[in-house]
């Protein structure tokens, strides 16, 4: 924990909570649960900041156990075909701090891993467990710095839907990367509720 931290605690008068938190819940390393759980997960956002403070937060994804634990202080995942623009990456050669959030939105429960991360470049390394036809060229491997929970409080409960093959041939739909683009024609989605 840093100063600011428990400046802000001794503030907002939080000190003997955050003190008990980081007694429990608070490790060095992946326990055994947490390896796991980890194992189990596809997805994960990844926080990275540039050496001036600038920040990105990006999603990760892939089949169950594209992240994978390599010992109780090592994780890695593929870095794979993307739009092309690196920002992780690029934070990440320049600082090698790194903030993980995994969240099992059927569990309703969360993992933090915060480390230090570096780029390996392996062509050759093991593909199994990738999506069909996907190869990585690149891995991020992350040192464990501390692991904790994410309380489930405010995660909310989602069910897993199958994705539908091909577009609706019978409305005109923006590709996905054009979504947000204005000059594209508003997507015209069905939304239900989970």
């Amino acid at each position: 924990m840093n100063h600011a931290e428990r400046e802000l605690q001794d503030r907002l008068g939080t000190r003997e909570r955050a003190d008990t938190f980081y007694a429990r819940q608070v490790l060095p390393h992946l326990n055994e649960a947490m390896r796991h759980f980890i194992g189990r997960q596809e997805m994960m956002f990844l926080a990275t900041t540039d050496a001036g403070g600038s920040c990105d937060n990006t999603f990760r994804a892939g089949p169950p156990g594209f992240v994978r634990v390599l010992d109780e202080e090592h994780l890695s995942w593929p870095e794979l075909r993307g739009n092309g623009v690196m920002a992780s990456l690029a934070n990440i050669t320049e600082n090698a701090g790194v903030g993980l959030l995994f969240l099992d939105f059927g569990e309703t429960i969360g993992l933090h891993v915060n480390g230090t991360a570096e780029i390996v470049e392996d062509p050759d390394a093991d593909q199994a467990g990738l999506p069909p036809g996907q190869r990585a060229r690149l891995w991020v491997v992350t040192r464990v710095h501390e692991a904790y929970i994410h309380c489930a409080k405010h995660i909310p409960r989602l069910a897993k839907i199958p994705r539908q093959p091909g577009r609706n041939p019978g409305s005109e739909q923006p590709k996905k990367s054009d979504y947000f683009v204005p000059s594209a024609p508003s997507p015209t989605r069905q939304c239900g509720t989970l």
